[in-house]
């Protein structure tokens, strides 16, 4: 059986970060985690082989855009998410290399199919 997919969840609400890595786990992912932007510098230069990026920003600094650039470059496909419709954060975040965005609250299958599209997988 192939090794389970890595996805880097973002998140600087720790209680969010519980729930996505706990929902991402029960459908066959692992999860590596990071609540700040030191994390996610961590997570890019850590051994597992991240395949897939779920950036929430809220919360975050501006820096967090340049984090998207280095997942970006690390040629890693990577989502973000925002806490309501925004088009000029919808704009930014596919200027820094986001695949697509997503708004709050997250449907569940939208998120997996997004997902399993980004990474190539074929849907059962």
């Amino acid at each position: 059986m192939a090794e389970a997919v890595t996805i880097l969840a973002v998140d600087q609400n720790p209680r969010n970060l519980v729930l996505m890595q706990a929902f991402l786990e029960k459908n066959g992912y692992q999860v590596e985690t990071a609540g700040t932007l030191e994390a996610v510098d961590r997570a890019l230069l850590g051994r597992r082989a991240i395949r897939l990026a779920l950036i929430d920003i809220a919360g975050f600094d501006r820096g967090i855009w340049e984090r998207c650039e280095r997942i970006r470059d690390a040629r890693i496909p990577f989502l973000v998410i925002f806490p309501q419709q925004h088009a000029a954060l919808q704009e930014e975040s596919l200027e820094h290399g986001a695949q697509g965005t997503l708004t709050k609250p997250l449907a569940q299958q939208q998120l997996l199919g997004l997902i399993s599209g980004l990474l190539g997988e074929e849907e059962g």
